[in-house]
C-alpha cells in the first residue's frame, strides 16, 4: 500500500489515503515516459534556426584570381564557405521537430509518472485552496508547514467552478519561484517528471486517479 499524506490550506497535517498498489503502474512504462518527454520537449522547439548558403549570400560568382600560376590556392567565388562573408555549408534550415506519440505509449507514460510520484510519497493532497487574501507569504508558509522546499506543481480540477481553488491561491503562488499550477486535463508526463513534488486538491486527485484507472482498464483516451 502506498500513502498519500492529506494537508488543509495552513500546511498542518490533516490525515492520510491509501492506494493500494495493484491500482499502480510500476512494472512497466519506463520506456513510454522517456518517448513521451523526448517528444514534448521536441514539440516546444521553435526550429527556425536558420543559415545562408552559398547560393542565398550576396556576392559576385566570378572567379577572384586564375586558376593556376598564382601561388595561390584556387577559388572558384567569393561566396564560398571558406572565406568571411561567404555561406555557411551545411547549416541549419527551418524544421519542424515535432514527434507523433502513440495514443497507447501516451497513456502509459502518464500513467507511469503519476504512479512513480505516488509511490515514492511526492504527491499530496490538500482538501482546498481557497486563501482569504492573495498573499504570497501565506502560500510560501503552506509548502514549508508541508515539508516542500523544492519544485511544486499544484494540480487543480478542470472545473473552474468546483471551489477547490480561488483567484487568491492563484495570485499568492504567482511569485513563487519554481511553482507552477495546472489542470488534471493539462496535466503531462513531462510536468509530472519536472516538478519535483505534485500538490492536488481532493477534487484533483480523484481526476487523475481516475485517469489512472481508465488506463490501467485499457481504456487509453485521456
Amino acid at each position: 500500500m502506498s500513502t498519500i499524506k492529506v494537508y488543509d490550506k495552513t500546511g498542518a497535517a490533516a490525515g492520510e489515503q491509501t492506494v493500494d498498489e495493484a491500482r499502480l503502474v510500476l512494472d512497466r512504462g519506463e520506456q513510454a515516459v522517456k518517448d513521451t518527454v523526448v517528444a514534448i520537449l521536441n514539440g516546444y522547439r521553435a526550429g527556425t534556426a536558420k543559415t545562408k548558403s552559398r547560393g542565398e549570400v550576396s556576392g559576385s560568382g566570378k572567379k577572384p584570381w586564375k586558376q593556376k600560376g598564382t601561388g595561390r590556392a584556387s577559388f572558384g567565388g567569393s561566396r564560398n564557405p571558406v572565406w568571411r562573408g561567404g555561406g555557411v555549408a551545411f547549416g541549419p534550415v527551418p524544421r519542424d521537430y515535432s514527434q507523433k506519440v502513440n495514443k497507447k505509449v501516451a497513456a502509459l507514460a502518464f500513467a507511469r509518472a503519476l504512479s512513480d510520484k505516488i509511490a515514492a510519497g511526492e504527491l499530496c493532497v490538500v482538501d482546498a485552496l481557497n486563501f482569504d487574501e492573495p498573499k504570497t507569504k501565506a502560500a510560501a508558509a503552506m509548502f514549508k508547514a508541508m515539508g516542500l522546499t523544492r519544485s511544486c506543481l499544484v494540480v487543480i480540477d478542470d472545473d473552474a467552478t468546483a471551489g477547490d481553488a480561488n483567484e487568491n491561491f492563484l495570485l499568492a503562488i504567482s511569485n513563487l519561484p519554481e511553482v507552477d499550477c495546472t489542470t488534471v486535463g493539462g496535466t503531462d508526463v513531462y510536468a509530472l517528471c519536472r516538478f519535483k513534488n505534485i500538490v492536488a486538491t481532493a477534487k484533483a486527485l480523484e481526476g487523475l486517479m481516475a485517469r489512472l484507472a481508465r488506463v490501467a482498464a485499457g481504456k487509453v483516451a485521456q
